[in-house]
């Protein structure tokens, strides 16, 4: 299918640009967010008489987009999540999560406004990127942990231990002594010993 740009696509185009997407992505992304109109003689007449207007207002929120990517420049959200002794999580964290917990910092974002490539699956530092308009994005900091506390230390760029099960070796275990037994105690497997009364078995 062939649409008009009315604004800059990433990967696709600037306003105006005529280009011919799958209609999938057309009909349920590009046409129905308003970025795009189908390329009919009767659309490019109108593109044309709007186009003034069209470049006007994606300005002007390309400067509304500069000032808040200002006051957004260093943030850091945190995400609590449940996760294993190898740091992996117990489920993901989403583009819509990350979206929340921006809002939840005071700032005005839509989950598909978060360009998150794949969903994160362990605790960490991840760097996000997030577009506020076509032409300004910023990078945000997903700081995915366990508790408030390893958060914090994640933070300071400290690094949050696995959780491990079982032994820990210990170097200064000296095991020819821990496994020595007494004297008297020792003796091959299937030696004869001596009874309560003494006598031999």
């Amino acid at each position: 299918m062939e649409i008009v740009l009315l604004e800059r696509v990433e990967r696709l185009g600037q306003m105006g640009d005529v280009v011919r997407v799958k209609p999938g992505f057309a009909r349920n992304f590009l046409l129905p967010q308003g970025k795009a109109l189908r390329a009919t003689k009767e659309n490019m007449a109108v593109f044309e008489s709007r186009r003034a207007q069209l470049e006007a207002e994606n300005l002007r929120r390309k400067d509304e987009a500069e000032t808040v990517a200002e006051r957004m420049d260093g943030l850091t959200v945190v995400l609590i999540r449940q996760a294993g002794g190898t740091n992996q999580l117990y489920g993901s964290v989403t583009g819509r999560d990350i979206a929340e917990a921006i809002r939840d910092a005071g700032y005005t974002i839509h989950a598909r406004q978060v360009l998150l490539e794949r969903a994160i699956k362990e605790l960490g530092m991840h760097e996000v990127r997030v577009a506020l308009h076509p032409e300004v994005s910023i990078t945000v900091t997903a700081n995915v942990a366990r508790t408030v506390e390893e958060a914090a230390v994640q933070a300071e760029g400290g690094v949050v231990e696995q959780e491990e099960a079982g032994f820990t070796f210990d170097p200064d275990i000296d095991f020819e002594e821990l496994g020595t037994l007494p004297d008297d105690d020792r003796r091959p497997v299937g030696d004869p010993g001596e009874n309560p009364e003494g006598e031999v078995n």
